[in-house]
């Protein structure tokens, strides 16, 4: 009977979700918004959270003294108000003040002032915190969860991936268990009944991508159902109810990487159909595409990644088509299909790059994430244009997959009645949190002061010229003693830095997604320093770079400087370099951190090219830094890049409107 009531009760908050309509706010509504988010942060200002924080530490001296029953009771006692929604900002403090202390009885880590000010503002107020790297967001996450488990029955903690999922839900078990509530994490290898379980616990950790398509999945299962009630006959039948119990909480590990960068990308449920039939056509649109020429016939957008047939290209085209007729193949007679045929043939040969977009495994196409670096190796890219990338490498076409259910993940975080989230780079996204999400961002100060040394950029004319650069200020901070993270953009210029520190003798450790398995040990040992046997750490790493790791510097590292960030050429948002950067001088360690670029970088020929050709003219020699239209030309390249992915999101957002408004079902 019991379980029964589980499978109910699991249906019934699921189809609570599904009656959310989360809309952005336009025009006027978008201002009055603001100003409400704007309201509602005035009570919860960083001055008052910080005084909350500390009234809560004065409760600390007597909450220590303890005994081990006295604290399980004042826990039931606590809890059992929260439940009953008779909390306050006493009983808050209260609260707190007990899960700090769970915290360092089971953990051994006592959280500082900071974190309980980080605490009290992505909980009870669901806040965006920023807290830098190094600063503590697990521990932070972890006395904050139960009480917002306790006040809305169920927490979805997500983070980047499974391994991170897995760690952190075992290594928080033992605060969530003292404080009366059961964890699990969901893992991709679990079936449903193993997800089934996870779901029904009061604090759930997983990745974006897992809880979203078991969310669809249930969409799926659940169709056009609109009530429990009517729904009690699927579930006497089935014997099973929906995997997610509806929507209520959740707080985002890394949240400007899944609420913002990540926010983009839709995911989609799809099954394959039974033969690909078009796998020849792709392969002679691939064919014809090689024919044309850049410039005579067609144009290529890199930025929005679009190419446009000029006048002669389409005369060029018809005369091929004519010749392909007698193949038999009708679709060469539907001049404007096949052009667009060819369209996506020239896309995915001039702006999808091997080692960058994608790469071959097992004779497979498989994505790579431009913002992490991880493969995505169960997404595709729609309209034809996976079958296009596959058909210019040569590998086997797929067949082209049928959509049963869609959702972008702005569209599934703001289904959230509560969300709040952590990360290290939050203040550059104020704007668009609180635009989308409704979410203000609260900066919590580091615990203590940030000593890392920020080094002059390096620009120089040249590629070749700047990779020269970087392994010879790699071999002088080595031949120092200093552990090193060399951070690239793409898998690719990861593959060609290890190859050129092997030419110079250079002992290094890469990390990207070809080398992925011991992600977490290898961030984790690349604070070295030099010690007996033992040379300083070099560590070249795509911008997944561990996150959610800390990189714990040895005293000899400690001795010679700390650790020392590269980045070998700028991100499309200031962001991702932030993240990567406050790998350094995490607590108050030593380190310092430099940039270098060219104007050959991906960044500048994308979206400065006025500017790049301005440059060329009013400097001389290979390195160029210092030269104020220099540093102008790349901050003025990196704000377009951000506003161009701004505006994709946006086109994302307003998609996600039409969709809900004309297709409700979808």
């Amino acid at each position: 009977m019991s379980q029964a009531l589980t499978k109910y009760h699991a249906l019934h908050e699921a189809v609570r979700s599904r009656r959310r309509k989360p809309e952005v706010p336009k025009g006027l509504d978008s201002l009055a918004t603001k100003a409400v988010v704007k309201a509602k942060n005035l009570r919860a200002r960083p001055a008052w959270l910080m005084a909350q924080a500390r009234l809560s530490d004065e409760l600390s001296p007597t909450i220590r003294g303890l005994a081990e029953a006295a604290l399980d009771e004042q826990i039931r006692e606590v809890r059992d108000r929260f439940v009953r929604g008779r909390e306050d900002d006493a009983l808050v403090r209260r609260a707190l003040a007990l899960t700090r202390e769970v915290a360092r009885r089971a953990t051994g880590e006592e959280p500082f002032l900071v974190q309980l000010k980080g605490a009290l503002a992505a909980l009870y107020h669901g806040r965006i915190i920023e807290m830098l790297t190094g600063e503590g967001k697990t521990l932070t996450g972890s006395i904050a969860a139960p009480l917002i488990a306790w006040k809305h029955k169920h927490l979805h903690v997500l983070t980047v991936n499974d391994y991170l999922a897995a760690r952190d839900a075992e290594s928080r078990r033992p605060i969530y268990e003292r404080c009366l509530l059961t964890v699990g994490a969901i893992q991709q290898e679990m079936d449903s009944a193993a997800r089934f379980d996870i779901y029904a616990k009061h604090v759930i950790y997983g990745t974006p991508k897992q809880v979203t398509a078991d969310y669809l999945r249930d969409q799926i299962r659940m169709g056009q159902l609109l009530s429990a009630w009517a729904g009690r006959q699927q579930l006497n039948q089935t014997g099973s109810g929906p995997l997610v119990p509806g929507l209520q909480a959740c707080m985002v590990d890394e949240a400007d990487a899944v609420l913002i960068d990540e926010g983009v990308v839709p995911l989609i449920i799809a099954r394959s159909r039974q033969e690909d039939e078009m796998s020849e056509v792709y392969r002679t649109a691939s064919a014809l595409a090689s024919k044309l020429d850049e410039g005579p016939d067609f144009k290529i957008d890199h930025v929005k990644r679009k190419a446009e047939l000029k006048r002669r290209g389409e005369h060029r085209l018809e005369q091929m088509f004519d010749d392909l007729v007698s193949t038999g193949e009708p679709i060469w007679r539907a001049t404007r299909r096949a052009e667009e045929l060819v369209r996506q043939a020239l896309i995915a040969r001039y702006c999808y790059r091997h080692g960058q977009h994608y790469h071959i495994v097992d004779g497979r196409v498989v994505i790579v994430d431009e913002y992490t670096g991880r493969f995505l190796p169960d997404r595709s890219w729609e309209h034809g244009l996976h079958q296009s990338v596959e058909a210019k490498e040569d590998v086997t076409v797929t067949a082209d997959r049928e959509t049963l259910a869609r959702m972008s993940f702005q569209r599934f975080f703001r289904s959230y009645p509560f969300l709040c989230g952590m990360t290290g780079t939050a203040a550059d996204a104020t704007s668009e949190m609180e635009k989308v999400y409704a979410r203000p961002v609260v900066v919590v100060e580091t615990n203590r002061p940030l000593i890392r040394v920020q080094m002059p950029m390096r620009a120089f004319r040249t590629s070749e010229a700047k990779w020269n650069a970087i392994v010879d200020s790699i071999a002088e901070l080595h031949a120092a003693g200093r552990p090193m993270l060399v951070g690239t953009r793409s898998i690719a210029a990861s593959e060609f830095l290890a190859e050129r520190l092997s030419n110079r003798g250079l002992p290094h450790t890469v990390l990207n997604a070809l080398h992925d398995q011991e992600e977490a040990g290898l961030i984790a040992e690349a604070g070295h320093g030099r010690g007996p046997g033992r040379e300083p750490s070099i560590t070249v790493a795509t911008n997944m770079a561990g996150r959610g790791t800390d990189i714990l510097l040895d005293d000899a590292a400690r001795e010679a400087g700390g650790l020392h960030v590269i980045l070998t050429e700028l991100h499309g948002a200031k962001r991702v370099d932030r993240q990567f950067i406050g790998r350094a001088g995490r607590q108050g360690d030593p380190g310092s951190a430099q940039t270098f670029v060219s104007l050959e970088d991906e960044l500048v020929l994308q979206h400065a090219k006025e500017l790049r050709a301005l440059a060329l003219r009013l400097t001389k020699g290979e390195e160029i830094g210092g030269v104020p239209v220099v540093n102008r030309l790349f901050r003025e390249a990196q704000r377009r890049s951000e506003a161009h992915a701004r505006r994709g999101r946006e086109a994302v957002l307003r998609q996600d409107d039409w969709m809900e408004k004309y297709l409700p079902g979808a």
